[in-house]
């Protein structure tokens, strides 16, 4: 356990899972950071993978005003046209939204494992949700360390893997919405469309990440289809390990901070059946083109940057 005090604030970091995750306690994200506080934050976040607050009495303004200390905040999403007019920052993930959008009870945009919009050249960095409806029982999420997974495989296979590449397409290779609907008229016009490094060298701690996910990973590059979809299967099967995943129980207040760059997450699916209200809000933080092992970055066939405001 790691305790950082200032006349302010004092913090506690206790890791929960043994590849992954750690409860920041003793803090209030209304309250000022110090310089040297949120690089405790920012080092624990790279080791840990996702930080978990609990009890954070906050809104649009101050989820906005936290998140902007660790980097420049992105618009909600490439495709979102639900975002609050006075906090454009903000994705609303609600139960409510997604029915009225797919025409049926949806909980999330995907309930696959996934890294948040994967699809574009440069996915954000990091992820920052806020429960403020949690139903009474069900609705966790799940994050996988991707750098934990990549490091547990066999040599000979990661070397294999080092030399690849792989499609990223937004909605993956079967998209979960109406394709008459507006929303995927919206996605056909403007499609999100990179071919990423299937194993990334992590901009700040040097880690190699697996990044490929079910959410939005369509193919190998230069594997035949059946090929590629053997290999993303026993891949898929890897970040699904149990051993390397921690899960959260949502509560109102709850805010989950996850490094994109080096975790999958996956959403809820135990809660189709029952009639329940789930409301998170999500900001995302700017993030980098990924570099491969051979130093090469991504490559865009489709869609251009997505860029924060850092003010």
């Amino acid at each position: 356990m790691t305790t950082v005090e200032n006349p302010v604030t004092t913090f506690r970091i206790e890791p929960v899972a043994g590849h992954i995750g750690a409860e920041i306690t003793g803090i209030d994200l209304r309250d000022e950071f110090t310089d040297e506080q949120i690089r405790v934050l920012t080092a624990a976040l790279h080791e840990y993978k996702v930080l978990f607050f609990r009890d954070q009495q906050i809104g649009h303004a101050e989820q906005i005003a936290f998140s902007r200390r660790f980097g420049a905040v992105t618009p909600s999403h490439p495709y979102d046209e639900d975002a609050p007019t006075e906090a454009p920052e903000i994705l609303a993930v609600d139960s409510r939204l997604y029915e009225k959008r797919f025409g049926k009870r949806k909980y999330s945009y995907t309930n696959r494992w996934h890294t948040d919009v994967s699809a574009l050249i440069n996915p954000p960095a990091a992820s920052l949700l806020r429960a403020e409806i949690a139903p009474e029982r069900g609705g966790d999420t799940q994050w996988t360390n991707l750098a934990a997974v990549y490091e547990g495989l066999p040599d000979s296979l990661k070397s294999f893997l080092d030399g690849l590449r792989a499609e990223h397409r937004f909605g993956g290779k079967q998209p979960l919405w109406d394709p008459e609907s507006t929303y995927a008229k919206r996605v056909e016009a403007a499609p999100l469309v990179t071919e990423h490094p299937v194993v990334r060298v992590h901009p700040v701690t040097g880690e190699r990440v697996l990044f490929v996910n079910p959410g939005f990973t369509t193919r190998i590059i230069g594997l035949t289809p059946r090929q590629s979809d053997a290999l993303l299967e026993l891949l898929y099967a890897e970040l699904a390990d149990p051993a390397y995943t921690v899960r959260f129980r949502w509560q109102q207040g709850s805010l989950a901070f996850w490094d994109n760059r080096a975790t999958a997450h996956l959403a809820p699916s135990d809660l189709a059946h029952l009639d329940v209200t789930r409301v998170l809000y999500r900001t995302t933080l700017e993030g980098d083109i990924p570099v491969g092992v051979d130093g090469e970055p991504s490559r865009s066939i489709a869609g251009a940057k997505f860029v924060g405001s850092a003010d």
